[in-house]
This record gives C-alpha cells, structure tokens and sequence, in this order.
C-alpha cells in the first residue's frame, strides 16, 4: 500500500505569514523537502500579489527549483490570469480553484460559482498538451460563511466541473477544518462512487479543530490516497475566517508508516524541516509528531 503525500507549506502554509520569507529561504525549504523525499510540492501560486504579498516571487521560486529531479511541482490559479502567467513562468502543473459554496468563491476569488466554472472549461479546454491539472473544490464540506455543505450541492457542482474535463486530479478540500470523519468518508464514498473512470482523488485537510489526522485516515478507508499536508502543520485560508493550519505532513507521515503504507517520507528530515519552519517569524505552526520526536530525540 502506498499514499502520496503533496507538500503545500510553500503555498498554503506560507501564504498567511505577514513578514516576507525571502526568496532563497524559500527554495531552501523546497530542497529541504524533496531531500526528504517529498516529490510533489504546491511551490507557490500566481494570484494578485496585493492579495497575497507573501508569493510574490511564485515566479522565481519555480525557476530555481526546476533542477530538482523528479520534482512536481504545482502552483495554484485561480483564474485565466493566473494560468496565463503561470504558463509563461515553466508551470507544467496547474491547481486551480473553485467552492462549492457562494459565499466562499465571491469572497475567495470574487466572482459566483458559475462564472468560476465557465473559467474553468475555457482554461482546461485551452491548455497546452503535457499540462497536468489539479481541480481543488474548497469548502467541499464546509464554509465559513454558509456551514455545513449539502453533498447534493457537493455533487452538484462536480458534475458541471467534470463536465468540462473528466481527466484531472480532483482535491476535496476541508477548507475550514470543521469537517468530521463520518462526513468525510460518506462525501469520498460518493464522489468515488459517482464519478469513475479517468478522475482522481484527493484530500486537503486543515486542523483547526483536531481532526485533521482522523479525517485523512477517514478518507484513506474511503479510497483516497493523495493527501495535501504542510510540513510543521503552517497554514490557514486568508479568505476563510477562523481556518487555522493545513494538517502537518510529519504527522501524516507518522500514521502511515505506523499503518504500514508507504509514502517515501524519510520522518526525521521531514521533522528537522519542520522544526525549520515552525521557527518562522509570524508562522503559527501545529500538529504533534514534531514536537514528540523533537522531545524524544532530547530525552533520549
């Protein structure tokens, strides 16, 4: 058995750090990771910098990581404008971003769900051949806006979505943490169920009330095995009030290997990264494996 793990920190977890983690730190923290074995890693995104200051060098940072070998690396759109400017910098795969709720979309993206979706069919139907997509649905489960998400509306808006491209990696995303692991499995159980075929999975969790790591199993047991973590547990949605960090990689990691399902993390490199991070000025780092082994390896 064996999951995949895609390293977010340098995206999701970086994103809602104020003071500016300088360009090569950055790239320090990619290699640092993929010495670790992580391959695949959410290196930045390509949005308005004046909304999200911190990934201003998106750019940079993919060309100074292109010598890694093996490396995946995924940025995030949001909109045609992003995947313009992520095509034109080397990006050979795409994140891009729609809600399942109203509310979310206008406040994540500012535009309705259905102008988004549109956006989306254009873009998939226009991108060059070797260009990989992965689909996120944000508040997949929950909104802070508008709460708990129907899985009919859920479904819902993955049938238009797939409607416009069925070969893609959809990433279910608990956006504000507030789902649960009965939620999360009855939603994994559906979607797999519904849509077959050339679609993948995925799951991004956030910890904001503890049950990031139960909610990652939940949806393992459901059939998915890509999973979205950030090494020291950094993260949080800007556009979604209260969210607080992505579920920590080491953690995920950890319960894995003590499952017995391999994910090619080497654990005590990934928690040396983690510790790295955690120590970032205005980082509000989680999860508990770092601070476990750190003690351990102290009191040994």
């Amino acid at each position: 058995m064996r999951a995949t793990l895609v390293e977010v920190a340098p995206r999701d977890g970086f994103q809602p750090i104020a003071p500016f983690i300088p360009t090569e730190e950055k790239v320090a923290f990619i290699e640092a990771a993929h010495a670790a074995g992580l391959r695949r890693i959410e290196i930045g995104s390509f949005v308005n910098p004046k909304a999200v200051p911190q990934l201003r060098d998106t750019a940079e940072v993919l060309h100074r990581t292109a010598h890694l070998p093996g490396l995946d690396a995924q940025v995030l759109v949001p909109n045609a404008r992003g995947v313009a400017l992520a095509l034109e910098a080397g990006a050979r795969h795409l994140a891009y971003v729609v809600s399942a709720s109203e509310a979310h979309n206008r406040s994540n993206v500012r535009r309705d769900v259905a102008s988004s979706i549109r956006d989306y069919g254009e873009i998939v139907a226009s991108l060059p051949a070797g260009v990989k997509v992965r689909l996120n649905l944000a508040t997949a489960f929950d909104c802070p806006f508008d709460g708990r998400m129907e899985e009919k509306l859920v479904l819902s808006r993955l049938d238009a979505l797939l409607a416009q491209r069925e070969e893609v990696e959809v990433g279910l995303c608990d956006t504000t943490g507030r789902a649960d692991p009965e939620h999360v499995f009855s939603l994994v159980s559906a979607c797999l169920a519904r849509f077959g075929g050339r679609t993948r999975w995925a799951f991004h969790g956030h910890d904001t009330y503890g049950l990031g790591l139960a909610n990652v199993a939940a949806a393992w047991r459901a059939g998915i095995a890509v999973f979205d973590a950030a090494f020291g547990g950094l993260g949080g949605c800007p556009f979604a009030p209260g969210a607080t960090g992505n579920v920590a990689t080491e953690d995920v990691a950890w319960m894995f290997s003590r499952m017995g399902v391999e994910t090619g993390v080497a654990l005590d490199a990934l928690v040396a990264v983690a510790n790295r991070a955690a120590a970032l000025p205005g980082a509000s780092p989680g999860g508990r494996v770092r601070a476990a082994m750190t003690a351990s390896c102290t009191t040994a």
